[in-house]
């Protein structure tokens, strides 16, 4: 016996429910990598118009090694992101 796409669409839906907590932490998380993204978005843009100056080109060369450097905080945030829901009852997350 065949089962309906019905049947089948229903036993794949997930149904997820957050907490308050869930959400605050996810909020704050996100609003770090938003934060995050635009300094480096700074760093970058700066270093090139500083590279335009041959006065300015050592400090653009900084800039972009702040920028590469930033780069590396974008996956803590998310691994801090990760370990920190893990923390959280467990009894906030049903699936």
């Amino acid at each position: 016996m065949k089962a309906s796409t019905q049947d089948i669409n229903s036993s794949r839906d997930v149904t997820l429910t957050l907490g308050r907590e869930q959400l605050v932490i996810h909020r704050r998380y996100e609003t770090a990598s938003i934060f995050n993204d635009f300094l480096i978005a700074i760093w970058f843009l700066l270093g090139s118009v500083f590279f335009l100056y041959p006065s300015l080109t050592h400090i653009g060369t900084w800039l972009f090694i702040l920028g590469s450097a930033q780069f590396l905080t974008r996956p803590m945030i998310r691994l801090a992101h990760h370990i920190h829901l893990q923390r959280m009852p467990h009894g906030g997350w049903e699936m």
